[in-house]
């Protein structure tokens, strides 16, 4: 794991998104504050995003339209703003409700890798203040799964109180580079207990291990703020 305290971690975010894009390739786009203020500062770069595939790590079950909708905050701080070197985007159908929701997406994915493993090339990555990451919560029976790319997660574990579809730990460890994203004095505990020690079950972005890959943590002083001396950088 490779941590990274930085004065802006949307900033940093930004140049890598920008980075990979101009790599082409298969690119997992997180919900959450942080990460959209890294889209908005990538879609206001001049980048060729057309041999790029976007894919979402998670999605609640409502309308892409809706206020709660991951998909509606990324088209409107990014995809929708890339006019006509657009990628192609597939977006997780949270209308369909968690279980088939989750399975139209499982077939997507199978659709593009077959039985391999999904080998994207960017996933991008949030916490939450219970260190949750993509809709992995604490304790759920989501993080057991070992055959599953993506499944239904029918009570959320915090705020909104609704279901969601979730890519599994098998999904988000087989990507090429994991890049979690976070800011805020209101993520200092949780990034203590993701990042700070051992895995543990009550923190699932601890378990976020790629199998063949890199992971990297960007993380704002105040982010930071109470991890252990011989976990900071």
């Amino acid at each position: 794991m490779n941590r990274l305290v930085v004065d802006d971690p949307a900033a940093a975010a930004a140049e890598r998104i920008a980075a990979a894009v101009g790599q082409g390739g298969h690119i997992v786009l997180a919900g959450g504050s942080t990460p959209q203020q890294a889209y908005e500062r990538v879609a206001a770069m001049n980048l060729d995003w057309s041999r790029c595939t976007v894919w979402f790590g998670d999605e609640r079950c409502v309308p892409p339209e809706h206020e709660l909708s991951n998909y509606g905050m990324a088209r409107a701080a990014l995809l929708g703003r890339l006019a006509d070197a657009a990628p192609t985007v597939h977006r997780m159908q949270g209308e369909l409700g968690p279980q088939d929701g989750a399975d139209a997406y499982e077939q997507l994915l199978r659709e593009q890798w077959g039985e391999g493993m999904p080998r994207t090339d960017l996933m991008l990555l949030g916490l939450g203040p219970d260190a949750h990451c993509a809709s992995l919560f604490p304790g759920d029976a989501a993080l057991d799964e070992t055959q599953r790319w993506a499944v239904g997660v029918q009570q959320s574990g915090m705020e909104p109180w609704v279901s969601r579809i979730t890519l599994t730990l098998p999904a988000i460890n087989a990507a090429r580079e994991v890049l979690f994203i976070v800011g805020g004095s209101d993520k200092a505990e949780a990034v203590a207990r993701a990042f700070g020690g051992q895995p543990r079950r009550d923190a699932p972005a601890s378990l976020v291990s790629p199998v063949d890959g890199t992971l990297t943590v960007l993380l704002d002083e105040d982010a930071a703020a109470l991890l252990p001396s011989e976990a900071r950088p």
